[in-house]
Order: structure tokens, then sequence, then C-alpha cells
């Protein structure tokens, strides 16, 4: 698929080229944009606007936990995590329950913020811990 617009070609080029730990904290980014959207559009009333966000985020979570090594002990704490998140937001696009996505928004934006931090300061996690290790085309927009 060709993409006419620069701001898209960027982003697609970033995550192709993003190593792992720089793809999770996209991946976490994109989640938390998705579940913040999502709240927005069920305060304004707009069901399908918001379901369509949380969907978003729901495989966002979804390629997280199919990608994490659960082999260690962080990589299970952390499929936990995102098995958790998933599971709640599985539960606010059912209930269209703006408080279960700010949860959800605040852990994701925790988490890539801790994340942020451990880039910062030496190189961050591997991707085999993140999740993100194989992640690429339209993982963010």
């Amino acid at each position: 698929m060709a993409l006419n617009n620069p701001y898209q070609q960027y982003r697609q080029n970033a995550v192709l080229t993003a190593d792992p730990g720089r793809l999770a904290l996209m991946l976490f980014n994109g989640a938390a944009k998705f579940t913040s959207q999502a709240r927005s559009a069920l305060e304004a009333g707009d069901l399908p606007g918001a379901h369509q966000k949380i969907i978003r985020a729901q495989d966002i979570m979804v390629y997280l936990l199919a990608t994490v090594n659960d082999e260690t002990d962080v990589g299970r704490n952390l499929a936990a995590l995102y098995d958790y998140m998933y599971r709640r937001l599985v539960e606010a696009n059912i209930k269209k329950d703006a408080g279960i996505l700010n949860e959800v928004a605040r852990m994701l934006e925790d988490l890539g913020a801790t994340w942020q931090e451990a880039l910062q300061k030496g190189g961050g996690p591997s991707g085999e811990m993140s999740g993100a290790a194989t992640a690429r085309e339209g993982a963010v927009e």
C-alpha cells in the first residue's frame, strides 16, 4: 500500500526501523492514545468511535501478549499486565465505561514513562521482555 501522506510515511519508517525497546514504547504510547481517544468519544456520545478506538488499543495489547517472552519472570509479569489491560479494555467496551478507560490509560502512560526512562538510562529493556520484538507495519498510526 502506497502512502501519500508524508506524516504516514515517516511514522511507518519509524516503526519499521525502530529497535525493540523503542518499538515497545511506540506501542504503549499508541495504546494509551487510542484509550484516551475512546474515553473522549464516549464522553461525546460517539459510541461507534469509542468502539473503534478501544479495538485499536486491544489489538496492540493482543500483539504485545503474542510476542512477549514469557520464559522469564519479567516476561511473565508483563504478560500478566498486558492480559489484565486487555481484559479491562474488553470490559470498558462492553460497559461503555470511561472510568475503566482512565485506569488503562494511566497504566499505559506509566508503563511508557518507565520504558522511556529505561531507554534513556542505557538502551532499555530487550525486545524479548517488551513483547515488541517483531512488530512492524500498521502498529501505530
